[in-house]
């Protein structure tokens, strides 16, 4: 009995080392940056650039200007309708220029990506660098936009012609275009570099566009610790940044296994900002918590909030995954995965048709998708999982062992809720 108390006194103590080895976050690093308060949306000036717009208004200048603000103030809200107000002006803007007009089909073409309107926006940056000012901007936008459509080779010819090691803008996209081929080391290694030309600079938006974006690699890779000093050092120059909060709550979440934390962070977001995604996070979190009452309130506030023709398409990769994952409407999910693949055909958008086809029933075209379109052209956890899932169904174990492999490596990634999945495979 002496030698029983002895080894589990010994297994008590290496479960506690583990425990503690396994905290990153600290209170005291984030709390005062969860006083949450309403972002600003008006200054001095921005009213005095409004102002000049009037119903038949040619201010090109005022149009520009106003619509950066509003961008700026999605960007801190969540809510749609500065987006949209955004893109109203870009219109007027367009529409009257005489010159300098690829830079306003530049950001028109910016607001229509952050819409999910990939085709609109590939026509006005085509424009746009048809036009000839600008070109290395054009370029640059012009990658930006055949990488989500999924036309991966036009992309790669666009990353080309910008290749400048010196240049931010250059860096990130090399950083992005290694990262879709699966070679993290590699999109890690260029984003160090970006951020260190981040840092010379001393602009702010690059510095917290590198922190957050770096932090999300880092944490791809498993160095947790170093994501959640950069999301850190994203507060300290921006204590309202909603991604920064959101990535320290996810670090408590699955890693840390703490989703009482995670959801008290999420709430200080929640509390004023208005995207829904962040909803959809908490309501995960309450499902591993087996707390059915938060789980459905905020899946109900999700659909509250996407419940507006604002949002067009931006949110159907969202919709259809809830369909597929969380009711017995997979004949709703095939319908708009069929429209996804049309607006955005990349791999994860076929993913997520082939899950459609495979929860119908249909084994046979999910499988065929799956083939021609996944394997071998994405490194998305959660489509891996769908496609080892289909293979499963289809017997294809040597598939599935590999790519169980490969989701075990991103357990983080893809958060504790799905680690029973991962094992049953």
């Amino acid at each position: 009995m002496n030698k029983i108390l002895y080894l589990l006194t010994i297994l008590l103590v290496i479960s506690c080392q583990e425990q503690t080895s396994q905290k990153i976050t600290n209170r005291e690093d984030y709390n005062r940056y969860l006083i949450a308060s309403p972002a600003k949306t008006t200054s001095k000036y921005f009213e005095l650039w409004d102002g000049k717009i009037k119903p038949d208004s040619m201010q090109l200048m005022s149009f520009g200007i106003v619509a950066d603000q509003y961008s700026n103030y999605f960007q801190a809200t969540g809510d749609i309708a500065y987006l949209k107000k955004a893109e109203k002006a870009l219109e007027r803007a367009v529409n009257i220029a005489a010159i300098g007009e690829s830079g306003y089909y530049r950001s028109l073409a910016r607001n229509y990506i952050s819409q999910h309107r990939f085709k609109e926006a590939a026509e006005w940056a085509t424009r746009a660098h048809a036009k000839g000012s600008g070109l290395l901007e054009s370029q640059s936008l012009l990658f930006d936009v055949h990488m989500e459509l999924g036309q991966y080779d036009t992309a790669e010819k666009y990353l080309d012609s910008i290749k400048d090691m010196s240049s931010f803008g250059y860096l990130i996209r090399l950083a992005k275009w290694n990262d879709h081929k699966g070679d993290l080391t590699t999109a890690i290694t260029y984003m160090q570099k970006a951020l260190d030309k981040a840092e010379k600079t001393r602009n702010e938006g690059l510095r917290l566009w590198a922190y957050t974006n770096l932090a999300d690699y880092y944490g791809h890779a498993g160095r947790i610790q170093d994501s959640y000093s950069l999301y850190l050092k994203a507060l300290a120059l921006d204590p309202q940044n909603a991604y920064a909060k959101k990535g320290i709550a996810w670090i408590a979440f699955s890693y840390e296994k703490d989703p009482v934390e995670a959801l008290r962070i999420l709430d200080s977001i929640t509390a004023h900002n208005k995207a829904p995604d962040y909803y959809l996070l908490k309501s995960e979190i309450a499902a591993y918590m087996d707390d059915d009452v938060t789980r459905l309130s905020n899946l109900d506030r999700y659909f509250i909030t996407v419940d507006n023709s604002a949002y067009g398409a931006m949110y159907n990769a969202y919709n259809i995954t809830l369909q597929l994952d969380n009711t017995h409407h997979p004949e709703k999910a095939l319908k708009l995965a069929k429209e996804e693949v049309q607006n955005r055909p990349t791999a994860h958008s076929y993913g997520l048709l082939a899950y459609a086809y495979f929860k119908m029933g249909d084994l046979s075209t999910a499988l065929t998708i799956t083939d021609e379109h996944i394997r071998g052209k994405t490194f998305e956890p959660g489509i891996l999982l769908y496609a080892a899932e289909i293979y499963k169904s289809s017997g294809r174990i040597a598939e599935v062992k590999e790519l169980k492999a490969e989701l075990v490596g991103a357990a983080y990634e893809l958060g504790p809720s799905i680690e029973e999945r991962i094992g049953n495979l």
